[in-house]
């Protein structure tokens, strides 16, 4: 099973799009510079659960989707940098449309949990699990991006608490999984990561 961990800044992501021949000449780099840089800003000091930067997360999904997907459009790669910025931070989809237009906006809206702050934890399940079932109805694009958001959260997943890896493990076979269908290289990759992670079954 492949991991998406090389990139830790975006420094280090730049220089490798950069001096990549095969992904430099097709990349809109500068675009995602600006992308990264807000999402950035944004996000702020804020780190992972792991206690990481936030911004590793949006590194590692922008990763899989190059260098695992080979996806070059900028509005899906841009997207995928800001896709957690309406949901985590001060940003609404009107900021995203201002600065990026308005597809990256509609993928990271599609890609965005409605809030549930305030409600008992098995509202917030229930409301999660309702915005995963919507996600089967989105375009193609929002999917991918939501698709290489979970490859980035689930693939050190043995690193999480044994009673979240497997209701995190269940989720993502219930609802994820599904929507490889039609993207060839997401479904073999969540073919071999729920292998490596069967015994959580």
């Amino acid at each position: 099973m492949e991991t998406f961990i090389s990139w830790r800044t975006w420094d280090e992501a730049r220089a490798e799009l950069e001096g990549d021949p095969a992904v430099s000449g097709t990349l809109d780099v500068p675009a995602l510079e600006k992308a990264a840089g807000a999402a950035q800003r944004w996000h702020g000091d804020q780190t992972r659960p792991t206690g990481v930067p936030y911004v590793e997360h949006l590194l590692e999904a922008l990763e899989v989707l190059v260098r695992g997907a080979g996806e070059t459009r900028t509005e899906v790669l841009s997207a995928v940098l800001l896709h957690d910025v309406v949901e985590d931070t001060d940003a609404t989809v009107n900021d995203v449309e201002a600065a990026f237009g308005p597809l990256v906006a509609e993928l990271v809206d599609w890609v965005t949990k409605p809030p549930t702050s305030g409600q008992g934890r098995q509202a917030k399940r229930a409301a999660k699990s309702a915005y995963l079932r919507r996600l089967r109805d989105a375009p193609p694009e929002a999917i991918i991006v939501k698709l290489a958001d979970r490859v980035s959260n689930v693939q050190r997943l043995d690193q999480m608490p044994p009673d979240f890896q497997r209701r995190y493990y269940a989720e993502t076979l219930t609802y994820i999984v599904p929507m490889t269908e039609g993207h060839p290289w997401f479904a073999s990759w969540y073919a071999g990561w729920s292998e490596r992670f069967a015994h959580l079954r």
